[in-house]
């Protein structure tokens, strides 16, 4: 596989930008902010996301209706999400729209207003979003995990909040939500397309230099100490879902990597991972089952889901078990080692086939490294992995006294 040749730089301001030329007529563009829901205040879950719909409906120098037109009346997108640990802006346009793109993405990052009266119709909008969120278990189910692996803290707060804090955010919230976190020390833009390096550079010094530097953010709490659970409530209509799953490493642990691979043998994107193997080919329990790795900059947690006909919830769970016992006491053979690297290689080569995916990853790369590994050391990474290691991560993250569960029977 070819490697990519991202380049780094810092503007005079301290905001940093990772550069990567595609040669294609549309460009991505993405403002990356450390800002998401981790490092909300304590009554303010939701705030995060309230502020990535808000910048949207106002600045200093447009109207709602100008932000929301300026890059869609040229045929471009203007998008964002909150995540976690982040909020990102992020923008695809065709080349010559570039300057557009930079000037609009800042504007929304420094100069946002915040109207009264457009709150209040976003306030709606969440609201919907929650009801809507709150009609779909499968998704409900993943955040009532993280609640109760995260308790009492902000990484097991949901998102997008609840209907009584969103109801209680103030205009005051979002300008100091701002003012704490949208500063040039806590942003990396990225950028892919074939836009020269020089004048983007040129750009985005000019449209950033009143950016704040930096500023005094609110102390963030150290996770608590995790506690195993087992909790089985009547949450859903037609399906039973369910959620196996733990603590996990950070994306600043050596044993990242190794876990990574260990999900993407379990559950990962192949019809021949060890679950659908064992639930869905091998016993047609269940049409929905995967597994998944999270990580943040100091913990991180991996999970499975099953989502299954009530009658086989029980089965299929405990096939799961079974298909984490095996990894922990036999582990991987050198046959199935080689074959499980050289399939997760070809997973994350799938996953950098998108120039938006890439503009995406190539941004929280930096914003939580401040490096970008080139392909060539991932695999030099993924190919020192061993089996011992390999077990040694298993037996320290799936054995059957760190595993928690969490089940939505259905209601009728």
């Amino acid at each position: 596989m070819k490697d990519i040749q991202p380049l780094c730089f810092t503007l005079s301001n301290g905001v940093r930008l990772v550069y990567l030329y595609k040669s294609s007529q549309v460009s991505h563009l993405g403002f990356t902010f450390l800002a998401g829901s981790k490092f909300e205040e304590e009554n303010k879950e939701g705030l995060a996301h309230f502020l990535e719909h808000c910048v949207f409906k106002g600045t200093s120098k447009r109207k709602a209706l100008q932000v929301l037109s300026r890059l869609d009346d040229v045929g471009g997108e203007l998008n964002a999400f909150t995540a976690k640990e982040e909020i990102c802006l992020h923008a695809s346009f065709t080349k010559q729209y570039t300057a557009r793109a930079i000037d609009l993405l800042a504007d929304i990052s420094i100069n946002s207003v915040f109207p009264e009266n457009e709150m209040l119709k976003e306030k709606e909008v969440i609201l919907d979003e929650l009801n809507s969120y709150l009609d779909s278990p499968s998704d409900k189910i993943f955040d009532d995990f993280e609640a109760h692996l995260y308790k009492n803290h902000p990484l097991g707060n949901n998102i997008l909040g609840t209907k009584k804090s969103v109801k209680s955010f103030k205009r005051s919230d979002l300008q100091n939500y701002v003012s704490a976190h949208f500063t040039a020390d806590n942003l990396v833009v990225s950028y892919v397309g074939s836009y020269s390096k020089a004048k983007l550079l040129s750009l985005l010094e000019s449209a950033l230099e009143t950016l704040p530097q930096s500023a005094i953010r609110p102390v963030y709490n150290p996770i608590g100490a995790y506690t195993p659970f087992n909790i089985r409530t009547k949450e859903a209509n037609y399906q039973s879902h369910a959620v196996i799953g733990g603590m996990a490493p950070s994306y600043l642990d050596e044993e990242r990597r190794g876990m990574g691979l260990l999900i993407n043998v379990l559950g990962g994107p192949a019809l021949n991972s060890r679950l659908s193997l064992a639930i869905r080919e091998k016993h047609g329990l269940a049409y929905a089952v995967d597994a998944s790795y999270t990580s943040f900059s100091d913990t991180g947690f991996w999970s499975i889901y099953l989502g299954t006909d009530p009658k086989n919830i029980d089965q299929a769970v405990d096939l799961a078990r079974k298909e984490l016992s095996k990894i922990c006491i036999k582990g991987l053979s050198s046959a199935q080692l080689h074959r499980a690297k050289q399939q997760y290689k070809g997973h994350m080569a799938l996953g950098m086939d998108s120039n938006m995916g890439l503009m995406l990853g190539l941004g929280k790369s930096l914003l939580a490294f401040n490096q970008i590994d080139t392909i060539k050391e991932i695999h030099e990474g993924i190919d020192r992995l061993t089996a011992k290691e390999l077990m040694d991560i298993a037996n320290k993250y799936f054995h059957p006294e760190t595993l928690s569960t969490l089940i939505f029977d259905c209601k009728k």
